[in-house]
């Protein structure tokens, strides 16, 4: 969210992403650093940062943010739930809630929901009423039971949102999730991100060699993740028609061109997008 902040400094036609409620959910310490340095030299030094990491991962991000808020927008007509798996700090059920009135989840750890709770009262004072936050283990819980024990209509046409999760997970973790929203409703959505399996794995690092060590050696965060030629055959295994995938040729394309800028895109993380038959 501090990468998205930051790039509210840009000007609206040529940002990447909109989002004005991404420095008012961050931490007063973080905040104060966006808000006190000089926007575009602290945007420069944090876009030289992650470039060190992985080039092309400050548009990646960015977009990718951008492509999901677009998705679901476009499918506000035709759905009757949002659900954001892992939701995090992100912003967008609160982007939505001033748009519409419909039930919008943010499904994460406990201890995840607990710091969203606190992000809340200082951002906004109070939570929409249409925003529920619930706690979720991805690893031994069931979405769908879980989400129905606080309120989720089971028969409602729902849009999934999982970004910036699956490569945190076990393999059983992001299939057994995968299998339970086999039994979401006709014409519900979903929206999901992933690593490229052959970064994972060391085959490929696209020059993101750092950004390997730290995630992959070091630490061992990222376990998942999944060759793009793939993705349809998976997604078909639970249930889903892959309608659409995100690369950086799309995301350069759609996003990047427009503004004007000279930015890479990393391919290293994807998107995709589906529908329930």
């Amino acid at each position: 969210m501090m990468l998205v902040a930051l790039e509210q400094s840009e000007p609206p036609g040529r940002r990447l992403v909109d989002d004005d409620l991404a420095a008012r959910f961050l931490s007063a310490p973080t905040r104060w650093l966006v808000t006190a340095t000089p926007p575009k030299l602290m945007r420069q030094l944090a876009m030289a940062v992650m470039e060190r990491e992985g080039p092309g991962l400050w548009a990646s991000m960015n977009c990718r943010m951008r492509y999901i808020a677009d998705k679901v927008n476009e499918s506000l007509d035709d759905i009757d739930t949002v659900v954001v798996l892992g939701a995090g700090f992100d912003t967008l059920a609160y982007r939505l809630a001033r748009k519409t009135r419909i039930p919008i989840f943010e499904v994460d750890q406990p201890v995840n929901i607990a710091r969203k709770t606190a992000a809340l009262q200082r951002a906004l004072g109070e939570q929409p009423v249409s925003v529920r936050l619930v706690s979720l283990d991805f690893e031994h819980d069931d979405v769908l039971d879980v989400l129905a024990r606080h309120g989720y209509h089971p028969d409602s046409r729902t849009f999934f949102v999982w970004e910036a999760v699956t490569q945190y997970l076990s393999a059983d973790a992001v299939h057994a999730t995968l299998n339970g929203l086999r039994q979401a409703t006709s014409g519900s959505r979903l929206v999901f991100t992933y690593v490229r399996r052959d970064f994972i794995d060391g085959i490929n690092l696209y020059g993101g060699d750092v950004l390997y060590r730290r995630f992959c050696q070091r630490q061992q965060l990222w376990q998942f993740g999944l060759p793009p030629q793939e993705v349809a055959a998976v997604l078909a295994g639970h249930g889903w028609q892959l309608t659409e995938q995100a690369g950086p040729d799309l995301f350069m394309r759609r996003y990047v061109e427009p503004t004007g800028r000279h930015l890479t895109v990393s391919p290293i993380e994807w998107s995709a997008y589906a529908e329930k038959a």
